[in-house]
């Protein structure tokens, strides 16, 4: 009996990553078609349901669940979830959180309400939590497409960032394979302060590259602080590039994260 997956988000406030991740699981299950005949998604909120579900047990269920904002906690979705599965006989459900960086909800809080929701679910199904996107060296490949967009002599790899001890060190790996500088929205050093430092040094074009899986809130703002950016520099060039997005290829990586 092959696993069913479920795909853990941040959450927002704004639709479009939702949207994104109904599309992410969708293209995971087309994945799949690799080694099946049939699929099936199923996703918590019913952004999509089957045309018919009989037999599903045949087939690997896709879903998506939220960590934060959504109607209820993340280990009442995963039971929400882990229900469907059991009625068409799964046993195991492995859940990927799809976060880049290893802050707080991974490390903590993601596995504190699986812990919460095995033990609601008991002996009856296995949860098995995957590594986070992040940790895919794929990624990398995705991030040099993105970069490549932006036809600058030198670029930023502008991620979130956090607090917590270590969470930066990805980022700066990747960066450095990338050929880039990192800047973070939410901790030092900013993208301001990025921007600055290459400016100083003479660059006139200047690409930067958003380590975000989806667009929303943060990027919007993220692209109004590059328009005040060109403003205050209006000799230089700065290019945004779009977040990741929901791409097979992301969904490859997420596969090959389960497989």
């Amino acid at each position: 009996m092959p696993s069913a997956y479920l795909l853990v988000s941040h959450g927002s406030r704004d639709s479009r990553p939702q949207v994104a991740m109904e599309r992410l699981s969708w293209l995971l299950s087309q994945s799949q078609t690799r080694t099946q005949t049939a699929l099936q998604v199923a996703t918590i909120a019913g952004f999509q349901k089957s045309k018919s579900e009989k037999n599903i047990s045949n087939f690997p269920l896709v879903g998506t669940a939220c960590l934060e904002l959504a109607p209820v906690s993340l280990h009442e979705q995963i039971r929400e979830f882990a229900d469907r599965a059991l009625k068409y006989g799964y046993n195991r459900i492995e859940i990927v959180p799809l976060f880049l960086l290893p802050g707080v909800h991974v490390m903590e809080d993601i596995p504190a309400e699986v812990a919460m929701a095995q033990k609601t679910l008991g002996s009856r199904l296995k949860l098995e939590l995957k590594p986070h996107l992040g940790t895919h060296p794929g990624l990398i490949r995705l991030l040099a497409n993105k970069q490549a967009t932006t036809k600058a002599e030198v670029g930023i790899l502008l991620a979130h960032g956090s607090r917590r001890a270590g969470a930066k060190q990805p980022v700066e790996a990747i960066a450095q394979q990338l050929g880039m500088l990192s800047a973070y929205w939410a901790v030092p050093p900013s993208l301001a302060s990025r921007v600055q430092e290459l400016v100083s040094a003479g660059h006139q074009q200047i690409g930067i590259v958003p380590y975000f899986l989806f667009a929303g809130g943060i990027t919007d703002a993220i692209a109004q602080s590059v328009e005040q950016l060109q403003e205050q520099f209006p000799a230089v060039e700065i290019d945004l590039a779009e977040p990741l997005g929901a791409s097979q290829e992301l969904a490859l990586l997420i596969l090959d994260l389960v497989d």
